[in-house]
């Protein structure tokens, strides 16, 4: 075979592009913002404490074992409200069925030498005493009003992985949650959660977030699908500070008109405001004047959530399934209270 055979044969290689366009297109890339973490010796600290048995099976907890409240009609209570609070942090931060929850407590009173005093409640009284369980998420108090910031995200009841949706496509049933979030964007804490089916409107679940909120509010936080007008309109008159408003930091829809109005309201004249501002500078630079950056840290919170607690609800019932959720926001909020990183941007 010739030579001139296999140059005519063989497809020609593409040229390799000139360094100057490379310098250019390299030129042009945006470097990625750099931060690191200042107190990591502290925080380094928190996430191992993070796995110690004894930040849930605490002495608190072990001297109130047995229920020693009012009696009540019917069968009583042997176990108190602690006790099953404590299983059932157990269970979802190990991602156990209710079976070896049992099983692995048990196992570690046996180990402490309190297994002739301390009797494990069985798997059945765990699942029925958490459709009733009454579970507080506890949450620092803060003598400056706080920056809300909320947002909502779906928890998997039902449905196969993502791999074999992937590969195949869904052939079962696919049922969700939705969870909203409120969150202090100061202190990181969940300060309010609501559990609704996965087609409610995250918009008519603020109302629900601000009456679970004591603390004075400054600012909420949101993106565009809560640019209502009952949402402005219950940040402008909130039901639990009626005298002060609370500021609305979200973005409008796209081609948002101002709204005339004969009195003088003030979510009105506040969305009008942020419409002509944002008309003016455009809706990049209002983001970063009005500090709306803010909103990422109730998407951190929920990642936070899925990577710890678990994308998926392990309850198939609507009130053990509320009550899984308050478990998994009383857990980040323990856990937010040992440490979080404080981080800072890294100059050229």
């Amino acid at each position: 075979m010739s030579c001139g055979f296999l140059q005519e044969t063989l497809p020609s290689l593409p040229k390799k592009p000139a360094m100057s366009n490379v310098s250019k297109a390299s030129s042009s890339v945006k470097k990625k913002t750099i931060y690191r973490i200042k107190n990591w010796a502290a925080y380094n600290r928190s996430l191992i404490a993070r796995g110690s048995l004894t930040l849930w099976l605490d002495e608190a907890v072990l001297s109130s074992w047995y229920h020693t409240g009012p009696k009540q009609r019917g069968a009583q209570y042997i176990y108190s409200d602690q006790a099953i609070e404590m299983a059932l942090m157990i269970r979802s931060l190990l991602n156990l069925p209710l079976r070896q929850t049992q099983g692995f407590i048990h196992s570690v009173l046996i180990l402490m030498g309190l297994d002739d005093l301390l009797a494990m409640p069985n798997y059945t009284t765990l699942s029925r005493r958490q459709g009733r369980l009454a579970v507080t998420v506890a949450v620092q108090p803060t003598k400056e009003p706080m920056h809300l910031v909320v947002d909502s995200t779906g928890l998997k009841v039902y449905g196969e992985g993502e791999w074999k949706v992937r590969k195949h496509g869904w052939t079962t049933r696919r049922t969700w949650r939705e969870m909203h979030l409120g969150i202090n964007a100061d202190t990181q804490e969940i300060v309010a959660h609501q559990l609704t089916l996965a087609y409610a409107d995250d918009a008519r679940q603020l109302k629900l977030l601000l009456r679970q909120i004591d603390t004075p509010i400054a600012s909420c936080y949101a993106d565009g699908a809560y640019d209502r007008w009952h949402v402005h309109r219950l940040l402008a008159y909130p039901p639990t500070q009626r005298s002060t408003p609370i500021e609305a930091i979200i973005p409008p829809c796209n081609h948002a008109q101002i709204k005339k109005s004969k009195r003088r309201y003030r979510h009105i004249e506040a969305r009008n405001q942020r419409v002509k501002h944002m008309n003016k500078i455009g809706r990049k630079k209002w983001k970063v004047h009005s500090g709306y950056h803010r909103r990422s840290l109730v998407e951190t919170a929920m990642a936070r959530f899925k990577r710890i607690i678990g994308p998926r609800l392990q309850a198939r019932e609507w009130t053990r399934q509320k009550v899984e959720v308050q478990i998994g926001c009383a857990i980040l909020n323990r856990m937010t209270h040992l440490g979080m990183p404080q981080s800072y941007k890294v100059e050229d």
